[in-house]
């Protein structure tokens, strides 16, 4: 059976994820309440910013960034696109 959680970004009634996709508090917060398809979406944009500002996922500066970044993106209406980005 496939569970469904209100979803704070598309603030609709969606699948919801099968486990918390980030360690904390943080990562339970993006399980209660984020879709399957709103994750795609902060996965792809987090791969454009990885790109663009050539961050390292192993860099704890660069962790705290993304999370900062996925919380904005996810919760708060929306994140910005790297400065000078111009899609191909």
């Amino acid at each position: 059976m496939t569970r469904t959680v209100f979803c704070e970004k598309s603030q609709t009634e969606t699948e919801g994820l099968d486990f918390a996709p980030w360690p904390g508090e943080i990562g339970q917060r993006v399980f209660n309440h984020i879709g399957k398809t709103a994750w795609a979406e902060w996965l792809a944009h987090q791969t454009m910013l990885i790109n663009e500002n050539r961050l390292s996922p192993l860099d704890p500066k660069h962790r705290a960034f993304l999370q900062a970044e996925m919380e904005k993106f996810l919760f708060d209406g929306g994140a910005d696109k790297p400065k000078g980005y111009i899609p191909a």
